[in-house]
């Protein structure tokens, strides 16, 4: 008798990270059920290129819940304040950035979690990053454990000690080149995917916004020059 393929819930941003995960959850024989949010981001472009990297990798099932976390604002990526905009990596600071959407992540997670019991799947896949990343606390290891730990005291499966629920974080402490190396061996197009937390009309990366800088060191790190289409 065959055995059933193992399901798992993969969020997909369209970005960096969350494809790299995509490619990696499929390298390690998930059935992959993707799952985006249109939370009221500014960079929608994001989706468009969420749901062509889905397809290009022959994901059978993609979806995009609609959420809207602009109602709530605290961010720069869900109102109108400017994006902070830097010359260099090293001008980034240590402090939590207005790009910082307030518990992103945790509702992310949830919805995540709600869309595996529904599919009795007991595998998620995070791209979260705690080196080369922005300083967002529900990025941290510490948080995906908490969170793993919540989603095994709250639902029927789990409760019932039919099997525990995994939150896989395979990218959380690696470097942005680390993650790049890794994405090229597993086949990974990067001109498919946007990091841009502030592209213009036609999706064309800002080049100077955090999540452009960490790209952009990480390429610069592995001798390989960013695909991705950048305004100037």
């Amino acid at each position: 008798m065959e055995t059933a393929q193992k399901k798992a819930v993969v969020l997909l941003s369209g970005g960096l990270d969350s494809t790299t995960v995509l490619a990696l959850a499929l390298r390690q024989g998930f059935d992959v059920y993707a799952l985006s949010f249109r939370y009221g981001q500014r960079h929608q472009i994001e989706l468009e290129r969420a749901t062509a990297i889905a397809n290009s990798f022959g994901v059978s099932h993609h979806i995009v819940v609609e959420i809207d976390l602009a109602q709530f604002g605290g961010s720069a990526l869900t109102t109108s304040s400017a994006v902070p905009k830097h010359q260099s990596v090293e001008e980034i600071g240590n402090q939590i950035p207005i790009t910082y959407v307030p518990a992103r992540n945790t509702v992310f997670l949830a919805l995540a979690l709600a869309y595996a019991e529904s599919l009795d799947c007991f595998d998620i896949f995070i791209g979260v990053n705690a080196l080369d990343y922005s300083g967002y606390p529900d990025c941290r290891p510490e948080f995906i454990q908490s969170f793993q730990a919540l989603a095994n005291l709250a639902t029927k499966a789990t409760v019932s000690g039919i099997r525990r629920l995994q939150i896989h974080a395979p990218l959380i402490h690696l470097t942005k080149s680390q993650i790049i190396s890794q994405g090229i061996e597993l086949g990974v197009d990067y001109s498919m995917t946007t990091s841009c937390y502030d592209p213009d009309a036609i999706g064309r990366a800002c080049g100077h916004c955090d999540a452009c800088l960490l790209r952009l060191r990480g390429f610069a790190e592995t001798s390989i020059t960013d695909p991705a289409d950048y305004q100037e």
